[in-house]
């Protein structure tokens, strides 16, 4: 955190293995600390976390496929901005369901949007960006 800004900015850059998201979680609890939010927002924060991070693994790096995966934390006063980003495949945003899934989708978009205030999901086909945040007001 810069003196006398109350931005905090983090970002990770982790092979797009699973076994690494826990680093990604790590990093949240932490920030989570510094505005010593409550368990169940912190819970529910690493669970959205935990999606995301999986989504980019499991479908940008499918097929064996080797990457990284970028995720950057934004604590700005009364919110959090987590964002996660993939150079892999990417995919036609427009073909998501209502519920904002893939069409061949799990739940992993309903739940990150069921836990946090916003989601925005940006693909060009060569990567993926989600952005969701947290007021914590």
């Amino acid at each position: 955190m810069r003196h006398g800004d109350d931005r905090g900015v983090v970002a990770l850059s982790i092979p797009a293995k699973a076994e690494y998201i826990v680093l990604c979680r790590l990093a949240l609890a932490g920030l989570a600390r510094v505005r010593a939010l409550e368990a169940e927002t912190v819970a529910d924060l690493k669970l959205a976390l935990t999606e995301a991070c999986s989504n980019s693994i499991r479908h940008a790096y499918a097929q064996g496929r080797t990457g990284v995966v970028e995720v950057r934390y934004e604590l700005n006063g009364e919110k959090l901005q987590v964002e996660v980003t993939d150079d892999g495949a990417g995919f036609d945003v427009s073909t998501l369901a209502p519920d904002g899934e893939p069409d061949e989708g799990g739940l992993g978009i309903a739940i990150i949007r069921a836990l946090t205030d916003e989601l925005a999901i940006e693909s060009d086909g060569q990567g993926s960006r989600l952005r969701f945040t947290k007021y914590l007001g």
